[in-house]
């Protein structure tokens, strides 16, 4: 598998809020009024996820709207960041749309996105040949929300697919993931099955299969669920509450929160080791809200940490990191 960035794209649920007389606060789709945040974040195999894009929407905005601009903007940043390696867009079924994949193919990116079942993609998976479908066992079992069991196997296979507007039309490969299906009201009442019964997820991918086969590209494309972390980190955070009753006020408010957010993962890999992985509220607790006391010696500044604090030492290493002078490079 070769060492790509990934663009994760997703809505925060709606962010509640309290009062009807804050701009932009509408019911949206969970029926709760609030305001709609956009996000997207980048990352690699080895890295945490940060972000490069956001906006902040009314609370009934449709997850799709302008998503092909965000994504090209999104794209642009994270161009300027890769290192040259390969950027692969991945997203869910909100913005399954021919433009967002045509502003990712125009930025010279892959596409990864979950297929609406329309009846096109479902003529696809209808024409599926059984002996296409591969076995495939997750190394971590999958919680179905809809059955509310965990689901550890599944059957993947593909076809050829393309976007069906001829004017913005990308060629690509239809993934489809077979889930036994485990919901005893769907099955026949009163016997048992002559057959097992399969739900269908299926998503559009523009990869080569060179680089990723069937079975890769949907371990891959299931990743994208990685921006829920950032997601409830936000909202468990600065976006806990909108502060202002202008729009324009919380959308500078949600810049900051992704600011925040990116300097503390900045500092969780200038630690390194298991804390790049952590969450931020670990890092407020063990690294930003530390005790410490101020003293003046020699009119210098001088910290006073706690002498049996259990993170001195990861502290120690984020301030040399941050504070000590350069290391001199000799060419």
């Amino acid at each position: 598998m070769l060492p790509q960035h990934s663009v994760p794209g997703g809505t925060l649920s709606v962010i509640d809020v309290h009062s009807a007389s804050k701009q932009g606060a509408r019911f949206g789709y969970q029926g709760s009024r609030g305001l709609n945040a956009l996000l997207a974040t980048t990352s690699t195999g080895d890295s945490s996820q940060i972000i490069v894009g956001q906006r902040l929407r009314k609370g009934s905005t449709s997850s799709a709207w302008g998503t092909d601009k965000f994504v090209s903007d999104a794209l642009a940043t994270t161009t300027r960041i890769n290192s040259g390696l390969p950027v692969l867009v991945r997203a869910d079924l909100a913005y399954y749309s021919s433009a967002v994949v045509k502003a990712a193919r125009d930025a010279g990116a892959d596409m990864s996105i979950t297929a609406c079942m329309d009846k096109k993609v479902t003529a696809a998976i209808q024409a599926i040949s059984d002996d296409a479908w591969t076995d495939i066992a997750y190394p971590e079992a999958i919680y179905d929300e809809e059955t509310g069991a965990w689901i550890s196997t599944a059957e993947v296979a593909e076809v050829p697919f393309t976007s069906k507007k001829k004017s913005l039309q990308a060629t690509g490969r239809l993934v489809v993931r077979g889930i036994p299906e485990l919901n005893e009201t769907k099955r026949t009442a009163g016997q048992d099955p002559l057959f097992d019964l399969f739900r269908y997820h299926a998503f559009f991918t523009t990869v080569d299969r060179q680089r990723f086969d069937t079975v890769a590209a949907d371990q891959v494309h299931r990743k994208h669920a990685i921006i829920e972390q950032v997601n409830t980190e936000l909202k468990n955070g600065a976006l806990a509450h909108m502060p202002s009753g202008v729009l324009n006020a919380n959308a500078a408010w949600v810049v900051i929160a992704a600011i925040a957010h990116n300097l503390l993962r900045a500092a969780a890999g200038l630690i390194g080791g298991r804390m790049t992985k952590v969450r931020a509220q670990t890092l407020r607790t063990r690294i930003i809200s530390i005790p410490a006391r101020i003293a003046h010696r020699a009119r210098k500044l001088v910290l006073h940490l706690p002498r049996r604090s259990p993170w001195a030492t990861k502290f120690a290493r984020l301030w040399r990191a941050a504070l000590s002078p350069p290391t001199t490079v000799l060419s």
